[in-house]
C-alpha cells in the first residue's frame, strides 16, 4: 500500500484535509466551509465545537478515500489559523466560551492601556510582536476576566487554554496531550522567542496562569496517537505549524532570504531570516518560522488582516457577487479603477500601521461606480497593502527579486497580474496553491523519516511546478501609472488614519 500523510489545514474560512504522498502529489481532499459570528462591534468569534466537527468530517472523508484507493495513512500534520484562542475544561473537555478569532478587536482598549503604561518595548523585545489585540495574550486575559466558567476552571487548576492546534491535538488524542509547537506559541505574546519558553514576566503582565498553557514542542515532533475511537485506528500526530509558517515550508522557503505571501482570509508575507531573530525598524513582526531537529528558524512577517475576507464581505454582507470567482471577470472588465479605493480596516489596520482603532472606508465613489468598481477595489486593496509590506521589508534590508504566492485568492489571474504590476516584480504561483497543507505534510514527513531534514523538503518541490512559465506573472505596467495608483492608495489610507 502506498503511504500518505494526512494534512489538516484548519483555517478561519474552512477546514480542509488532504492526503499527500512522499512526492508531494495530492491523492485525496475534502473541505467544509466555516462561518464567524460578530456579536458586537469589533468582536469576531467561532464555535470551537463546530470547528472540531468540521475537522472530524473532512478527516473521515479523506480516510474513506484512502481506503478506496488502498492508501495507508502514516501520520497527521496540522496547520491552523493562528492566534485564535480556545478555552476548555481539562477534565470534561467542555468548551467554556466562544473561540476568540485572531481578527477580534475587543481588547483594543486593554492593549492601549498596557502601551500607555510602557510595556510595549518589553513585549516586543521578548516576543518580536506588537502589543496588539491580534495576538492571544489579551484574548486569554479577557476570557479569564469576563467568563465565569473560564475563571472557575482556572481557580480549580482545571483550565486548558490554547490556539486551535493545541485544541485539536487535545481532542484527537482523547484528552491525553495538551501541546503546541514553537511557531504557534510565538504568536501568543506569552512566549519568549529567545529562550523558547513561556515567559514569566509576560504571564504576570497578562495575568495568565502557567498551568493552563500547553507544552511547547518542535514543529516536526511526535504529539501522540489519535484515540482509536475517532478514526477506527490509532494514527500518530507528527507535526504542527501555524498556517503561514507551514505555507512558507510548502513554498520551499526554508533558507534565509526566501519569501512567500499567502492570500487567504488575511494576507501574510514571511521572509525567512535564518537562525537569529531580526527586528524590524518598520513595524514588521519577528516570529518563529519553525523548530525542526533542534534548529529554530525565524522570520520577519508583514500581516494584513483583511484579504479574501473583503471578497467574502462583498458576497455575504452586500450581495454584490454570488461567488468569489466573479471578482476576476468584474475587475478585468474595467479599464481602470475609476478612482475608487477600499481601505479594508474592518478590524483595524495591521502592518505597517498597527492601528486597532480605525475602520474600513470606500473612497472615491460616484454615481458611475457599481459592483464592478467595488469588486476591483477589494482586490486592489490587497495588492496595495502587499506593496506596503514589501517596501517595509526592503527598508529593513531585504533584497527581493520575486514573490512566491499561494492561498485561495491566487487562482484569480487578474489579481496575480495586478500584484506583479504594482510590485514591479515577478510573481510565482505554484501548480498547487495548498501550500499550508503541503508544508505541514513535509514536516510530518521529517518526523516519519521520509525526508532527512528541511533542506530535503525544498528539493521535493517539483521542478516543473517552480519553473512553469504559465504560473509566472511578469510586470507590464509603466512606472507613471504605478506611481499614480499608489499615490491614490496612500491618500485613501491617510484619510482613514486621520478619522
Amino acid at each position: 500500500m502506498q503511504q500518505v500523510m494526512l494534512a489538516l489545514d484548519q483555517g478561519t474560512s474552512s477546514s480542509r484535509a488532504l492526503l499527500f504522498n512522499q512526492q508531494g502529489q495530492v491523492l485525496a481532499e475534502a473541505q467544509q466551509e466555516l462561518n464567524c459570528q460578530y456579536p458586537h462591534q469589533g468582536w469576531v468569534e467561532q464555535d470551537a465545537e463546530h470547528i472540531w466537527l468540521s475537522v472530524l468530517k473532512v478527516c473521515r472523508d479523506v480516510l474513506k478515500q484512502a481506503q478506496q484507493q488502498q492508501l495507508q495513512v502514516a501520520g497527521i500534520g496540522i496547520s491552523n489559523q493562528r492566534e485564535t484562542t480556545v478555552a476548555w475544561h481539562k477534565s470534561t473537555g467542555e468548551v467554556l466560551a466562544p473561540a476568540i478569532v485572531w481578527q477580534d478587536r475587543r481588547t483594543a482598549a486593554y492593549c492601549a492601556e498596557l502601551k500607555a503604561q510602557g510595556h510595549a518595548a518589553l513585549v516586543r523585545q521578548k516576543t518580536g510582536l506588537e502589543l496588539d489585540p491580534y495576538f492571544s495574550a489579551s484574548k486569554i486575559h479577557w476570557l479569564l476576566q469576563n467568563h465565569q466558567a473560564v475563571a472557575e476552571a482556572a481557580a480549580a487548576g482545571a483550565l486548558c487554554v490554547g490556539t486551535i492546534d493545541s485544541f485539536l491535538v487535545w481532542r484527537l488524542t482523547g484528552g491525553t496531550v495538551h501541546a503546541t509547537d514553537s511557531s504557534n506559541a510565538s504568536r501568543t505574546m506569552l512566549f519568549n522567542i529567545h529562550s523558547l519558553q513561556w515567559d514569566q514576566d509576560l504571564l504576570s503582565l497578562f495575568q495568565v496562569p502557567a498551568n493552563c498553557l500547553p507544552q511547547v514542542k518542535q514543529s516536526a515532533d511526535f504529539y501522540g496517537l489519535c484515540a482509536e475511537a475517532i478514526f477506527g485506528h490509532a494514527i500518530p500526530v507528527l507535526a504542527l505549524a501555524g498556517d503561514q509558517q507551514a505555507a512558507a515550508i510548502g513554498q520551499g522557503c526554508v533558507s534565509a532570504g526566501s519569501l512567500k505571501s499567502t492570500y487567504g482570509t488575511g494576507c501574510f508575507a514571511l521572509l525567512n531570516t535564518g537562525e537569529k531573530p531580526l527586528y524590524s525598524s518598520n513595524n514588521l513582526l519577528t516570529t518563529v518560522a519553525c523548530t525542526v531537529q533542534g534548529q529554530t528558524l525565524y522570520a520577519l512577517e508583514g500581516a494584513i488582516f483583511v484579504a479574501g475576507a473583503a471578497v467574502k464581505w462583498l458576497r455575504d454582507q452586500l450581495g454584490v457577487i454570488q461567488c468569489a470567482s466573479e471578482t476576476e471577470t468584474l475587475a478585468a472588465g474595467l479599464l481602470d479603477n475609476g478612482g475608487v479605493y477600499l481601505v479594508p480596516a474592518f478590524t483595524g489596520l495591521a502592518a505597517p500601521h498597527w492601528r486597532a482603532d480605525v475602520r474600513a472606508a470606500v473612497l472615491g465613489m460616484t454615481f458611475g461606480a457599481g459592483k464592478a468598481q467595488l469588486a476591483r477595489a477589494a482586490l486592489e486593496a490587497v495588492v496595495y497593502q502587499t506593496v506596503d509590506l514589501l517596501a517595509a521589508m526592503q527598508a529593513d534590508g531585504a533584497r527581493i527579486t520575486a514573490l512566491k504566492i499561494d492561498g485561495g485568492m491566487v487562482v484569480n489571474n487578474w489579481f496575480c497580474q495586478y500584484l506583479a504590476d504594482l510590485l514591479n516584480l515577478p510573481v510565482l504561483r505554484p501548480a498547487t496553491t495548498e501550500s499550508s497543507a503541503y508544508g505541514v505534510a513535509l514536516l510530518a514527513g521529517i518526523s516519519y523519516g521520509w525526508y532527512p531534514d528541511l533542506a530535503a523538503t525544498a528539493q521535493c518541490l517539483d521542478t516543473a511546478q517552480r519553473s512553469d512559465t504559465a504560473q509566472r506573472f511578469e510586470p507590464r505596467m509603466d512606472d507613471a501609472q504605478r506611481a499614480a495608483l499608489l499615490k491614490g492608495w496612500h491618500q485613501a489610507v491617510a484619510q482613514v488614519l486621520a478619522c
